[in-house]
């Protein structure tokens, strides 16, 4: 017999939240690049936020989980964070920051700055 094994791109592991939803927030990290890309499948219903901290766990100006357009009803390897439509991030490069997450009905695989 001949078999298929598909796997999702850097889909071994995944942080998951079910209907009642979830939230981490990530340690201090420095980045370089200017977008910010999900690797993510939400359900019909499912949906992620993400907002990025200072190094104190503060929400920066334009960043706030309420800034961020709510993601739903994806499933990609390479969708781009957006804070009131816009995706830029660069001005937060170099800098320590925190990743909040918050999900829910959603898998998310990886997230990446770009």
């Amino acid at each position: 017999p001949i078999s298929r094994v598909v796997l999702r791109r850097d889909g071994f592991v995944s942080v998951s939240a079910d209907y009642r939803g979830g939230e981490f927030t990530t340690p201090p990290l420095k980045f370089t690049g200017k977008t910010l890309k999900l690797n993510i499948n939400t359900t019909a219903t499912g949906w992620v936020r993400v907002a990025i901290l200072d190094e104190d766990g503060q929400p920066l100006p334009g960043f706030s989980l309420d800034d961020c357009d709510i993601i739903h009803t994806a499933n990609e390897i390479n969708h781009a964070v957006k804070w009131k439509r816009q995706t830029d991030v660069s001005s937060l490069a170099g800098k320590p920051v925190r990743l909040r997450v918050s999900l829910k009905n959603t898998e998310l695989y990886a997230f990446q700055f770009q």
